[in-house]
C-alpha cells in the first residue's frame, strides 16, 4: 500500500502542477485522506482535496471527516481504477483546442465530458451527475417531444400569419372601395350643388329680365308724361287721362326668391342628409312609371294633345281656392291604373298658386256628388283619396279621415315643392310625396291606406291659370 500512497502523491503533486498551468493554484493545508488500506497523513487543503477527488473520482463527495461517501449513480468511477490509468488521464488534462472541439472537451479544464448535471450553474459541486452516454436517450427523446411542439408551434405561426395576410387584403379591399364610394358620394354632391347653383342663378337670371322689362315700362311711360308736360296746351291735354289710368294701374312685379334666411352656406350634417335622402329618392325613381291624363268632360279645364300637361280655364264665374267648385269641372284622372305594385311619376308645378295631387280610387265614392261646399268633405282617405294641396301660393295641406269629421293638415316646407313625386306602394299600403326640387326631401307619407282594387293618378289644377305637367325620366 506504501507504493500505493506514493503514486497518490505523486498524483496530487502532478495534478497540482498541471492545474496550476491551467490557472487553479492550490495551496497546501493539513486534511487527512482516507482510501483502501491504512490511514495516511498527508497535507493538502480542502478546496484541493475536493478538486483532486472531483477529477479522480468523477465527482464523490469527501466529508470533513475524511470518509469517502459516493453519490454518483450508474458506474461511478472507482479511485483505484483511475489510479491504473492515471497515465492517461494526465495526457487528457492538457489538449490542443482543435481536439478539444473534437474531443467534447472541457473549456475550463481541459478534460473529455463524462458526466452531466441536470442543474444549470458554473459550478456543480454537490450535485447528481449521470453519464452521459446513458442520459442522452431520455434527452433526445425530451429534445424530440420539444422540437414537435416547436413544429406545432411553427405551423400555427405560419397559419396565423396567413389568416393576416388575408384579412389584411381584405381590409385593403374595404378601404378601397369604401375610398371610391366617399369620392362617388362627393361627386353626386358636388353635381347636386352645380344644380342647385344652376336652377338660382336661371331664377335669379329671370327674375332680372322681368325687372328690366318692368324698367323699360316705366322708362317710357316717363317719356310720355315728360313729353305732354313740355308740349303745348293741346299736347298736354292730348290722352292725359289714358296716360294718368296707365300710371295708376302700374303695378311692379316682385322678384319671387328665396328668403335671405335660407341663403346659407351648407352644414356637414345638411350634406350627408341630402345625400341620405337623394339615394332614397333615386331608388323609388327606378320605378317610374308613363302616367297619361284621361280627358276632362267639361271645358274648365283643357288637356294638352300630349295627354301630359293640365291647367285650368278660366271662365266669368270666379273660384276659391278649395271651395265651391264642382270635381267634374277640375278632377282630372290619370293613367294607367293601378291594381299592384310600386310606382312612381313626377309632376312639375312650378308657377302654380293651388293644385291638388295625389291618387285615387277609380270610382271615388263621391264621384257624382256635384257641387260641395267644403273641399275638405270631399278629398279624404274615406271616401277614396290620397292626396296633398296647395291654397294661396304658400299653404300645403294634407288630408285626413277621422270619426269626428274630416281633418286638414297644414305642412311645413323649408324649400316650396314646385317639383312634386309620387310614390305609391300597392302591396305596403303606402303613399309618399316626395319634394324633388329639395334633393326629394318627404312631403307627408300617407300610410295604411285601405285601396280598391283599381287606384288611379289624381290631379286638380285649381283655379289657377298655370299648368300642372307631367315630367319624364330625363327632365
Amino acid at each position: 500500500m506504501a507504493e500505493s500512497e506514493e503514486e497518490l502523491k505523486s498524483l496530487l503533486m502532478k495534478v497540482k502542477e498541471e492545474s496550476e498551468k491551467v490557472g487553479l493554484k492550490l495551496n497546501i493545508q493539513k486534511t487527512k485522506i482516507m482510501a483502501s488500506g491504512p490511514i495516511t497523513s498527508w497535507e493538502i487543503d480542502r478546496e484541493t482535496l475536493e478538486t483532486v477527488s472531483d477529477f479522480i473520482f468523477g465527482g464523490s463527495k469527501i466529508t470533513a471527516n475524511g470518509d469517502c461517501s459516493h453519490e454518483i449513480k450508474r458506474h461511478l468511477l472507482l479511485g483505484r481504477k483511475v489510479m491504473t490509468n492515471r497515465d492517461s488521464i494526465l495526457k487528457k488534462v492538457k489538449v490542443s483546442p482543435e481536439v478539444e472541439q473534437e474531443r467534447n472537451l472541457c473549456a475550463h479544464h481541459g478534460e473529455k465530458l463524462h458526466l452531466f448535471c441536470e442543474q444549470d450553474g458554473k459550478e456543480h459541486r454537490g450535485h447528481i451527475t449521470f453519464l452521459m452516454e446513458e442520459i442522452a436517450p431520455e434527452y433526445q427523446k425530451k429534445l424530440q417531444s420539444c422540437l414537435q411542439r416547436l413544429k406545432g408551434k411553427k405551423q400555427e405561426a405560419e397559419e396565423l400569419e396567413i389568416k393576416v395576410r388575408e384579412e389584411m387584403s381584405t381590409w385593403k379591399i374595404q378601404i378601397q372601395n369604401e375610398i371610391q364610394n366617399v369620392q362617388g358620394k362627393f361627386t353626386q354632391l358636388r353635381q347636386i350643388l352645380d344644380n342647385e347653383e344652376i336652377k338660382e342663378l336661371r331664377k335669379l337670371k329671370d327674375e332680372l329680365g322681368v325687372i328690366l322689362k318692368e324698367l323699360l315700362l316705366v322708362s317710357n311711360l316717363i317719356s310720355d308724361v315728360e313729353r305732354h308736360l313740355q308740349g303745348s296746351t293741346m299736347e298736354l291735354l292730348q290722352d292725359a287721362n289714358v296716360i294718368m289710368k296707365r300710371s295708376e294701374t302700374l303695378a311692379l312685379k316682385k322678384p319671387k326668391s328665396f328668403p335671405r334666411e335660407q341663403r346659407r352656406v351648407f352644414r356637414a350634417p345638411d350634406l350627408r342628409e341630402i345625400l341620405r335622402v337623394s339615394n332614397e329618392l333615386t331608388d323609388v325613381q327606378r320605378n317610374w312609371v308613363q302616367v297619361t291624363l284621361n280627358s276632362p268632360k267639361c271645358a274648365n279645364v283643357v288637356i294638352f294633345p300630349d295627354q301630359r300637361q293640365v291647367r285650368y280655364a278660366s271662365s266669368d264665374q270666379g273660384y276659391n281656392a278649395y271651395l265651391n267648385y264642382n270635381y267634374e269641372t277640375f278632377g282630372v284622372l290619370g293613367s294607367p291604373v293601378i291594381t299592384s305594385g310600386r310606382h312612381y311619376w313626377e309632376v312639375d308645378m312650378l308657377k302654380k298658386s293651388a293644385w291638388i295631387l295625389g291618387v285615387c280610387g277609380y270610382k271615388p265614392k263621391n264621384r257624382n256628388c256635384g257641387n260641395c261646399h267644403n273641399v275638405y268633405s270631399r278629398y279624404q282617405p274615406k271616401n277614396g283619396y290620397w292626396v296633398i294641396g296647395l291654397k294661396h301660393d304658400s299653404v300645403y295641406n294634407a288630408f285626413e279621415s277621422s270619426f269626428s269629421g274630416p281633418v286638414i293638415l297644414t305642412l311645413s316646407l323649408s324649400v316650396s315643392p314646385h317639383r312634386v313625386g309620387v310614390f305609391l306602394d300597392y302591396e305596403a299600403r303606402t303613399v309618399l310625396f316626395l319634394n324633388v326640387t329639395n334633393h326629394g326631401f318627404p312631403i307627408y307619407t300617407v300610410s295604411s291606406c285601405s285601396f280598391p282594387q283599381n287606384i288611379v293618378p289624381y290631379f286638380s289644377p285649381m283655379n289657377c291659370g298655370a299648368p300642372m305637367t307631367l315630367c319624364s325620366p330625363s327632365r
